[in-house]
């Protein structure tokens, strides 16, 4: 009944989403199906969703509605999978009529399944929540020197504002054999990226205590993953074990991504986070001392319910004295069925945007500054390929992960994807680096 079907892939969120769109592909070429980026061609569609914000929402309903436009052609179903399905089903399979196919986050193996009956009974099928284990083989969509690894699924930690124990589940290690063989199977990486809510707990409910420095030790034994980079590292479980093994081990890249959202006391108590901002500034500082040069990079929140404009300001201090190489900045969106969507005190909206531009402001000086510290400096970076705009190659410094942090420009004579170059930087600006190769003739 799928015989000849071509497949499209839409995948929206982030990168543990990401993955999950991977390991639908990878059903789909294990059964000798073909996909195309051209989704005009695509008799069958996949919009793989996240639902952690109504922004992110909204963007996957949209999503869906802009490929029901294709129906005309060669369009024949709409399948719809991840986290919207898995969270709002009671209230999306009524209403979202454009689409054929609901699967949760964990359904990846009825796929198939799923598509056959909505053909053969020419219906609407809904599957969410009737999936088993995985197994099987990714189809990397990033470029193919780097991927990602997701260690676990869901969430313990409970933060007032977050959908995703809601969506995701409870914290859920997947079998360490298991990942090992899964990124042995990723081919040669120049980096291997592993992500979860939170990577730190890695282990702990699986094997009665935390196994995420074993789980690193193994992946670095692998003779196909040269570096390993670290996201979603939450302070209260960065403990000395993990700083001992990210200063010792020649192949964790000395970049540590850590969710902070917040710096402020009361704040923080309100967001239901471990952790003050004196025991954040300490966690920077034994960080520094025991790993020289580390990056450090979070994430903060602006305008959570009764956050003051004296606690938004003391947030922005503590930027300047923590001196972060890399920040992202979000503006606090009310969700329901969150146990802050109930707090008094919920802050307007353009409040809420000001305050964000203005954390912005503070981190890009700090940026600004230290980049134009690395002009006139050699610097190692892994091209990721050639920004055609540009007309430079493109890459990244060890203190940039992909998509969310800076990258580096350079020139040169020849460069190839996934091989590390030492570039002579020239010029900065809030962002990125601008360079060339030694070897490189104007």
């Amino acid at each position: 009944m799928l015989e000849n079907k071509v497949f499209g892939m839409i995948s929206l969120g982030c990168d543990k989403n990401r993955v999950d769109a991977e390991r639908l592909l990878g059903i789909l070429r294990a059964r000798g199906f073909a996909v195309t980026d051209d989704i005009s061609e695509a008799n069958i569609l996949i919009v793989n969703t996240c639902a952690f914000l109504n922004s992110a929402r909204q963007e996957a309903i949209d999503a869906v509605l802009d490929c029901d436009s294709y129906r005309g052609g060669n369009l024949e179903k709409i399948v719809v999978s991840g986290c919207l399905p898995e969270k709002f089903i009671g209230e999306l399979f009524p209403s979202l009529t454009e689409a054929d196919v609901f699967l949760g986050c964990n359904d990846a193996d009825k796929l198939l399944e799923a598509i056959e009956l909505s053909y053969r009974n020419n219906a609407r099928v809904d599957m969410v929540g009737k999936g088993g284990e995985w197994q099987g083989e990714r189809v990397l969509t990033t470029p193919l020197h780097y991927a990602y690894l997701k260690i676990a699924d869901g969430c313990n930690n409970h933060c007032t504002y977050c959908l995703i124990p809601k969506i995701r589940g409870r914290y859920r290690s997947y079998p360490m054999e298991k990942l090992i063989a899964e990124a042995e199977n990723l081919g040669d990486l120049s980096e291997l990226i592993l992500v979860a809510q939170d990577t730190t707990r890695y282990g702990e409910d699986l094997y009665g205590e935390n196994k995420f420095v074993e789980l690193i030790r193994k992946l670095s034994a692998l003779e196909n993953v040269d570096k390993i980079r670290l996201l979603y590292c939450y302070p209260d479980v960065i403990g000395d074990a993990l700083i001992e093994e990210i200063a010792s081990n020649n192949k964790v890249i000395k970049y540590l991504d850590i969710p902070l959202q917040h710096s402020e006391d009361r704040v923080l108590k309100l967001m239901n986070r471990k952790g003050s901002r004196a025991e954040y500034l300490a966690l920077i500082q034994k960080l520094r001392s025991r790993i020289p040069g580390i990056a450090i990079r979070s994430t903060f929140i602006a305008g959570f319910p009764t956050e003051t404009e004296e606690e938004c300001a003391a947030l922005g201090d503590f930027l300047r004295e923590a001196k972060l190489t890399n920040c992202g900045f979000f503006a606090y969106s009310r969700e329901p069925d969150t146990p802050a969507y109930r707090l008094k005190g919920q802050i307007p909206a353009r409040e809420k945007a000001k305050r964000v531009k203005a954390l912005y402001a503070v981190q890009e000086e700090i940026s600004r500054v230290f980049l134009r510290e690395k002009v006139g400096t050699k610097v190692r970076v892994l091209c990721d390929g050639i920004d055609y705009e540009r007309d430079m190659f493109v890459g990244r410094a060890y203190w940039s992960a992909p998509d969310i942090d800076g990258k580096v420009y350079f020139h040169a004579p020849f460069a190839e994807q996934g091989i590390v170059y030492e570039v002579q930087v020239t010029a900065s600006d809030s962002y990125d680096l601008f360079g060339c190769t030694e070897d490189y003739e104007q």
